[in-house]
């Protein structure tokens, strides 16, 4: 069965995102639509969705600030949405992770066009078959002086400190530690991390990777230990040790 994929609209003018999100339900997307930051950030933790349209000029947090943490932090595609004499803030969105802007005013049918090319691009295949993880229940993974927790969702580093997670990170250090030394590519860590109802992105893959190398690595420019395998995927390089 084909599953509508999710947008969510960021917009502080109500006259725009309420309009705007019921003319995207006639083409079959599942939208919502939030006025602020605040708002867009406690939707993106309780739900996941394929798409942000993200107006810039947002009271509070602005539409720059909020683009970076979604292209650090989650990896959802962004569409941006812009004045006219904003070109500046156009090249800044393009070059901290917006995927496409549209500047306002704006027929929305444009919107619609950019929307499905945005998600044509990110779409990632199901691959036909997907490594089982080595260790289904919760337990301790021991590697290069690292504890990582699954019941508690607790990493430490090998100074015995407590280094925080996203979910999406949860899960890919999981799969990653759960099949060590074996080279991941990123369909694979996509079957392995999404919830089955979730679209996958492969973009989104190399983002969280980036970001957990930043957290597990001393140099994440020369990784010693989550490594890239070109052309093939990821690869957890170290011993893993479990204890349940």
């Amino acid at each position: 069965m084909d599953i509508r994929p999710r947008i969510l609209v960021v917009d502080d003018h109500k006259n725009i995102r309420d309009p705007l999100a019921t003319y995207m339900r006639r083409f079959d997307f599942d939208v919502e639509a939030v006025g602020d930051g605040k708002a867009m950030r406690q939707r993106l933790d309780e739900r996941s969705f394929n798409l942000i349209v993200l107006d810039i000029m947002l009271p509070g947090e602005n539409g720059l600030s909020l683009c970076r943490y979604v292209s650090e932090h989650v990896g959802t595609p962004v569409i941006l949405l812009t004045a006219v004499t904003e070109q500046a803030d156009r090249i800044a969105g393009l070059e901290i992770g917006a995927d496409d802007y549209v500047v306002k005013p704006f027929d929305p049918r444009e919107l619609v066009a950019r929307i499905r090319s945005v998600l044509r691009r990110n779409r990632t295949p199901v691959p036909a078959a997907a490594p089982e993880p080595l260790a289904q229940p919760d337990c301790r993974f021991i590697f290069s002086g690292w504890t990582f927790d699954t019941a508690t969702r607790e990493l430490r580093n090998p100074a015995d400190e407590v280094v925080p997670l996203s979910t999406a990170e949860f899960h890919l250090l999981r799969a990653l530690v759960e099949n060590a030394n074996r080279v991941l590519s990123r369909s694979q860590l996509l079957d392995l991390t999404q919830r089955s109802e979730t679209v996958a992105f492969d973009r989104s893959v190399d983002s969280q990777v980036s970001r957990l190398r930043k957290k597990l690595e001393p140099d994440p420019r020369r990784p010693g230990m989550l490594k890239t395998v070109r052309g093939d995927g990821y690869l957890l390089a170290t011993r893993v040790t479990l204890e349940h």
